[in-house]
């Protein structure tokens, strides 16, 4: 069986996605779940784009421990020079140095001759290679360029002493047949039985990112660059599950294995949707709620028989297992520990007794709890400081009503009401918390979701909102959507109060991507 490495891009190329902005502490705690996954090389960021991008590298690269961690650099000096300065700390390093292949970006974009590409990508790998023995090398729109300078790049790429080729489809044009001939051409005769790994980066414009990377796989591609929930530039990058799972359920077809924790893949989703406020569509394949749903009276017939008959895996495979546990509210602590011991989740002390608080002020409401309400609640745990914190509030609102929120908030001044007005009740829950904070950040977009069963299902709010230069998420949970609003927006304040936003400073090399 030939080892698949996983490239990871969630931090790097997924957090391109429109609308997300992910802060150091959220970007941390992705990178230590891709950890307990077992990707081989997690891209932290693009260290030069900015001050923040450089700062969260590096601080990935001092603390997470495992995966090889990678920064990103176009052909030059500065950047390569600012790639290693943040990686210093990592126990395994890679610089990831790109450029264009095609026409068009070689004329419209880098306004640069493929003569000069050509004598750049070799000296900037060399230059490379005095911060690093592990250097990628990449070269945009492959599948839009010229495929005789494509290989003659590859060729210098190879010379120069990269040692991972990446071949990118950037905007999705190939077809899985047309990009696997690409890649056994470049295996046959560019890398031609040297130690070189040829890597797969393929978007999702026309939906086939997947497809396209298990076709550089059967082609003797060893690495897939790729991102959770497919998120990303566009339409996307290749999902990370699904090529993961792809793998792990036909190695008949493949003859490859990966090192995944594939029972840490759902986990691994949910985080990610939690954090970038993107939601998984139900249908999404591996990770989406319908996945292992079956409504069909044939279907039902056949899985209750055997589940063999239209399961080709099953939940517990990738961390979805069946939500069998019921706690309530008479569940003590030891039960409580145990559940989210057996739901994979491992805390202090401290944080069990937080958790614990807000699992008995739930099954007060709730009643009977399942592993679903368990995740959600863990999942929604806050390590953001609470400057201010949700004391009470009451809604007035019905038809032909102007809604009322009273609101009150414990702050650094101590307890604080206010009152105010709105559209809807969230929008005036909004604005008394404003009123009492003196904050007044900017919503961008507001998604509910039901998280758990039942009529008295959780709803999980995610908030994005900007402040100034700062683009901030929030999120929270709860059986009253008004107070989960709530929550999640003063979980936005809190987070502006603390200087943890994202900031959105646009250096030249940001804008260049």
């Amino acid at each position: 069986m030939r080892h698949i490495k996983i490239f990871d891009t969630t931090l790097r190329d997924g957090e391109q996605s429109p609308g997300v902005a992910l802060n150091h502490a959220q970007k941390l705690e992705i990178a230590h779940q891709l950890a307990r996954l077992g990707v081989d090389i997690i891209e932290a960021g693009f260290a030069i784009s900015s001050p923040g991008d450089f700062e969260c590298i590096q601080r990935i690269a001092q603390e997470v421990h495992g995966p090889v961690i990678c920064s990103l650099a176009r052909l030059n000096k500065a950047d390569i020079e600012r790639a290693a300065m943040a990686l210093e700390p990592a126990d395994k390093r890679r610089i990831h140095v790109f450029t264009s292949a095609s026409k068009i970006h070689l004329e419209k974009m880098l306004k640069k001759t493929p003569e000069q590409i050509l004598e750049l990508s070799h000296e900037m790998i060399q230059f490379a290679l005095q911060f690093t023995d592990d250097v990628e090398f990449s070269a945009q729109d492959v599948m839009r360029a010229d495929p005789e300078f494509v290989y003659q790049l590859y060729r210098v790429a190879i010379e120069a002493g990269a040692t991972t080729i990446n071949i990118p489809d950037t905007v999705g044009y190939g077809s899985p047949n047309e990009y696997g001939r690409i890649i056994r051409t470049i295996y046959d005769d560019v890398v031609a039985g040297r130690n070189v790994a040829i890597s797969t980066h393929c978007h999702d414009d026309l939906g086939m990112a997947t497809a396209l990377s298990l076709a550089a796989v059967e082609n003797g591609a060893t690495q897939i660059e790729c991102t959770i929930n497919g998120i990303g530039e566009r339409a996307g990058n290749t999902s990370l599950e699904e090529v993961v799972m792809a793998i792990h359920t036909r190695k008949d077809w493949y003859h490859a294995e990966t090192k995944i924790n594939t029972r840490e893949l759902y986990r691994a989703s949910r985080l990610v949707s939690r954090l970038t406020g993107m939601p998984v569509q139900p249908n999404k394949a591996i990770v989406g709620d319908n996945a292992f749903a079956h409504e069909s009276g044939i279907h039902q017939d056949g899985v209750l028989k055997h589940k063999d008959t239209y399961e080709i895996m099953n939940a517990e495979l990738v961390g979805r297992e069946a939500a069998v546990m019921v706690m309530g509210k008479h569940s003590g602590r030891a039960a409580f520990r145990k559940a989210l011991s057996d739901l994979g989740y491992t805390f202090t002390d401290e944080k069990i007794n937080a958790l614990f608080a807000r699992f008995k002020e739930l099954a007060d409401r709730k009643g009977q709890i399942y592993a679903d309400d368990l995740r959600a609640l863990v999942e929604a745990r806050t390590d953001v400081p609470q400057t201010f914190t949700l004391q009470g509030f009451q809604i007035t609102s019905g038809l032909n009503i102007t809604p009322v929120a009273f609101v009150r908030l414990s702050t650094p001044e101590g307890i604080v009401e206010a009152t105010a007005h709105g559209d809807g009740p969230v929008a005036a829950a909004f604005s008394a918390i404003n009123q009492i904070t003196g904050i007044t950040p900017e919503l961008d977009t507001y998604r509910i979701q039901a998280v758990t069963r039942g009529s008295e299902a959780l709803g999980e709010v995610s908030i994005t909102a900007r402040y100034q230069n700062m683009h901030i998420t929030g999120q929270s949970v709860a059986t009253d959507v008004v107070e989960s609003s709530a929550r999640a927006w003063i979980r936005v304040i809190n987070q502006i109060v603390a200087g943890m936003g994202k900031t959105k400073v646009a250096t030249d090399a940001a804008e260049s991507l």
